[in-house]
């Protein structure tokens, strides 16, 4: 007779299983249905292409046709200036506010805070008559600059919980050595809150990677491209496929957005794992 122990690990296993091969066969069915024809992927839904028929010119189609070497260019330019703007900017002032007492200091940090707890689409309208008067609608820069202000308090959140866990003696020692206020910062203090920092990169990353809805608001009306990301691209193909039924190189689509941050996850999922934990034990 197997003992208790045994079933509940069966069990568990059992459950933790399916629910992989419930979440894993959406994804698996859509790369492989990028390879089919369209008629294929209506006789024989669920089967995959045979090797003699798979139709990898769906990706080129999507890259050319679809413009998403525009779109994902733009994603690239975009992610990376937002990133790095609320990394550096949210280590800053995240060490400031850890670091530094002063009376306001609390108040300051309880502000960023309320950026978690409001939802930033209920500023979508004043937020778009203020680009729009700063000439910044339909543009990169204007993209980049709402990105950064919509990630810096998570940021500031996640880096200053690993400030203030680092010794106190640790910046008296830089400061002894002849650092300045910066130097400390930059060549003592920073480098300790790598985790912190490669948390917020990979997920501030993928949530602009992946964003939508400030996208569509202030890019919406770019007639020539120049500044629409990815998802926005999506979505073009997705209506063209509509009409046109080319599922395939919808499909196509949806496997260039997803690959770049299923990439970074493979890559980079110790990282995460560990900047969660030390910040979960240090916060």
């Amino acid at each position: 007779m197997p003992s208790g122990n045994t079933v509940s690990r069966s069990l568990v296993l059992a459950v933790l299983v399916g629910f992989a091969a419930w979440v894993m066969f959406p994804m698996i069915w859509i790369a492989y249905s990028s390879l089919k024809a369209d008629a294929d992927i209506f006789r024989d839904t669920f089967s995959p292409p045979s090797p003699g028929h798979l139709r990898t010119e769906n990706y080129a189609h999507a890259w050319t046709e679809a413009r998403f070497g525009d779109y994902f260019l733009n994603s690239v330019l975009v992610t990376a200036g937002s990133v790095a703007l609320i990394v550096g900017l949210g280590a800053m002032a995240a060490y400031a506010l850890a670091r530094f007492h002063h009376p306001a200091g609390r108040a300051v940090f309880w502000l960023f805070l309320a950026g978690l707890m409001i939802p930033a689409q209920l500023a979508v309208i004043p937020l778009f008559f203020e680009m729009r008067a700063l000439g910044l609608l339909n543009s990169k820069l204007g993209l980049v600059l709402v990105y950064t202000a919509n990630g810096l308090p998570f940021a500031i959140f996640i880096l200053a919980g690993f400030f203030r866990s680092l010794p106190r003696s640790l910046y008296e020692a830089a400061v002894i050595d002849g650092c300045g206020e910066f130097a400390a910062f930059w060549r003592v203090l920073l480098p300790l809150a790598k985790p912190g920092l490669m948390t917020v990169a990979i997920f501030q990353f993928i949530g602009v990677w992946k964003e939508y809805f400030f996208a569509f608001m202030l890019t919406g009306g770019d007639t020539t491209h120049t500044a629409r990301t990815l998802p926005l691209g999506l979505a073009n193909l997705s209506i063209t496929a509509q009409y046109h039924t080319d599922y395939g190189m919808l499909f196509a689509g949806l496997v260039l957005v997803t690959l770049p941050i299923l990439a970074l996850y493979l890559l980079l999922q110790r990282h995460i794992v560990k900047g969660i934990s030390a910040g979960a034990l240090k916060g």
